[in-house]
């Protein structure tokens, strides 16, 4: 059966998140989020928001925060596609996005995103503020080697 791009909210795309992503939880907020249907059911999401490096938020830039899928074959480089679509009909000029570095990216590559940028280890979220540390937890990518992929307009 054919993939078909559908719309998601906000707690549909957060949901699908919360059940089936490898590494994170879904994000506290959006722009936007897109959805991908095999014709009976969901089999993945993408969701944008503000870019969460305040140096690449100025307002023409916009991230995809998540991508998730149930594996189902090119789910993921369709959501790109499909995100990125979504954010230039809205008027953005820049997309960046983030895998780990052992991840290959060719969902990515295959959408058109290219890497830019190699990014060391950072420490995690729990480190940043002692006073804040029990509210926090170990999920996401503290410790982690990033590469950032971008895509304009």
């Amino acid at each position: 059966m054919s993939l078909t791009v559908v719309p998601v909210t906000f707690r549909q795309a957060c949901a699908f998140v919360t059940e089936l992503h490898r590494h994170n939880k879904a994000p506290r907020g959006h722009k936007f989020s897109v959805g991908l249907s095999n014709g009976e059911r969901l089999v993945g999401v993408a969701m944008a928001g503000r870019p969460v490096a305040r140096v690449l938020d100025d307002g023409l830039t916009v991230e995809i925060n998540r991508t998730c899928t149930d594996g189902t074959p090119n789910a993921n480089s369709m959501l790109y596609g499909a995100a990125w679509r979504a954010a230039k009909a809205m008027g953005y000029r820049r997309g960046v996005t983030y895998t780990q570095a052992e991840e290959s990216g060719a969902s990515l590559r295959a959408a058109g995103w290219k890497c830019v940028a190699d990014l060391a280890p950072r420490g995690s979220w729990k480190e940043s503020s002692v006073a804040l540390a029990e509210l926090r937890d170990d999920v996401g990518n503290g410790g982690v080697a990033r590469c950032r992929w971008e895509i304009l307009a």
